[in-house]
């Protein structure tokens, strides 16, 4: 293995193997070199669709984070599972497309970042998309992400739209078309009808086309960022219990997430200098947002039983696991959370501030409790938190997990929109489409009437739903909290660019996994039109 690369990219998540393989793929004399911390993904579970429901807590895919006690939130640590193999998070999601709203996009340009409002960025949803529905004003075709209807979605779906349009909410065939708002079935990233993660979309093509110049390591920790001055020289990396350093001629690019980028940046001597300085690491350069304005969605999951059993709580795991090796049928290719919607709380907003998630299927504690009992659930999302929370360094031990403090429900905001959120979806699971399946509600429960017991109900089982962004602020440097400009270059050092959600100043309103491949593709053309894939 070469040590002197043209880029280093830390972390073949969503960003860092989209970002890896476009490089590759237009600059194909680049040498590169992709630096994963976790395992090939090479399970057959990872490819079988329902199958990352299987995994269990002791899976090797999972970082497996927790975050501090959460104060508002009666005290409890939260359960964090991010990605840790090839494809990221990618690789152990629920695969839905989602892009968010037009206007979240606008709103980062109203931040002062240039050439990130919707119509900036929507070509670059488009150039990475096959959607097999066909090209049209949204959506592309010929791109490395494939892009699906659902193979063989539960009948309940039908059910919980029938409902959702008798509460008075509307049918939207295309959740990333011309209006996001309605119920409907989500699209999902699957091609041939297995898991399409970041890593098969475009990691594994790109290496079996570019040789040798472009390098992929697996089970590769970076500890930290080796600087000259302050210029990004290199990393210092383990390997099979070995140190390990590689330099680059050009940049060093951190793909590692909301929660391994700011890691690294303050492992490396890049953040806050007071935090730095209290936990022993020397400060190279004091960039107090680097960790900061961390936000999340949170969930709130309403828990029904069926009074059939058309739903995957008993379904015989055998008995799918054949039909889907032999036909690709059943449970199998489910993405789990099969429909949703996205809906306005309160009629004077501009855009939906709430995300349902229906589950033909009881999902309580991410899955890690298994009731015996046949039902559905409908997740509640706010869609736009006003709540901000921080990353920081445990010890300067890079084995150890960071501090992860998302400061949940801190704005009361967040809590209103999360009670009436939970109204609205109460409203609907009422309604005559769902009667044939209907049984008795199992959460909240019948204790939980008036908006204080909802209150104490969402305080106690809330949880997140896996989109933690903004720990590496996008922004001008006039922002105190920014991390990068807006083309993701590091403020204050050199040769340095982070690539993946943490940049995304403001939570978009929607599941974060595609629009991180689309930060992707944009910074690719921002290189380029640079002159930095010469």
């Amino acid at each position: 293995m070469s040590s002197l690369y043209d880029y280093i990219i830390v972390g073949a998540g969503s960003a860092g193997c989209a970002l890896a393989a476009r490089l590759a793929w237009e600059r194909p004399k680049l040498r590169i070199l992709v630096l994963e911390a976790g395992g090939p993904d090479k399970s057959f579970m990872l490819k079988m669709p329902a199958g990352f429901a299987s995994l269990g807590e002791k899976t090797p895919y999972n970082w497996h984070y927790e975050t501090t006690p959460q104060k508002h939130c009666n005290d409890r640590r939260m359960y964090w599972p991010r990605g840790k193999t090839l494809g990221g998070s990618s690789a152990i999601n629920a695969m839905l497309y989602v892009r968010g709203h037009a206007s979240d996009y606008d709103h980062w340009r109203q931040l002062g970042n240039e050439g990130w409002s919707y119509e900036d960025v929507l070509p670059y949803f488009k150039k990475s998309e096959n959607n097999e529905r066909g090209a049209d004003a949204f959506h592309g075709t010929g791109g490395p992400l494939n892009v699906a209807d659902q193979v063989d979605p539960s009948k309940l779906n039908e059910a919980f739209l029938k409902a959702a349009g008798q509460a008075g909410h509307k049918r939207t065939p295309d959740f990333n078309g011309a209006e996001q708002e309605g119920v409907g079935l989500y699209q999902v990233t699957q091609k041939n009808k297995e898991r399409w993660s970041a890593a098969s979309a475009y990691l594994r093509p790109a290496v079996a086309n570019s040789g040798a110049h472009l390098e992929v390591v697996t089970g590769a920790l970076v500890e930290r960022i080796i600087f000259d001055q302050k210029r990004a020289m290199g990393v210092r990396y383990t390997l099979n219990g070995r140190d390990e350093v590689a330099r680059v001629t050009r940049e060093i690019i951190l793909c590692g997430g909301a929660v391994n980028s700011p890691q690294l940046l303050m492992l490396s001597g890049v953040g806050p200098a007071d935090h730095l300085k209290s936990i022993g690491i020397r400060p190279l350069h004091d960039l107090p947002g680097v960790g900061g304005n961390l936000q999340d969605h949170l969930d709130a999951a309403l828990l029904q039983f069926c009074r059939t059993r058309d739903t995957y709580d008993r379904a015989n795991k055998l008995a799918s696991l054949y039909q889907y090796v032999v036909n690709k049928k059943g449970p199998g290719t489910s993405p789990i959370a099969e429909s949703g919607g996205f809906l306005r709380t309160r009629p004077e907003l501009a855009a939906p501030d709430i995300q349902l998630h229906f589950l033909p299927v009881l999902v309580m504690d991410h899955g890690r409790t298994r009731l015996n009992k046949d039902g559905y659930s409908l997740h509640v999302c706010a869609l736009r938190p006003e709540s901000k929370g921080t990353i920081r360094l445990r010890s300067k031990d890079p084995k150890e997990h960071p501090l992860i403090d998302a400061n949940y429900l801190s704005e009361r905001r967040d809590l209103d929109t999360l009670i009436a959120g939970v109204k609205m979806g109460r409203d609907i699971l009422a309604q005559s489409g769902l009667d044939p399946y209907r049984a008795d509600e199992l959460a909240p429960g019948p204790a939980a009437k008036t908006d204080a017991e909802i209150e104490q109900w969402i305080r106690a089982k809330c949880e997140t739903i896996y989109h933690p962004v903004g720990t590496c602020k996008m922004g001008p440097a006039s922002d105190p909290m920014a991390v990068v400009d807006d083309k993701l270059l590091v403020h204050g050092v050199e040769g340095l660019r982070v690539v993946d959600a943490s940049v995304m100043p403001t939570l978009i309103g929607g599941n974060t996994n595609a629009p991180t491949m689309m930060i992707a593709e944009r910074t690719a053309a921002i290189m380029h039109a640079a002159g930095m894939t010469n």
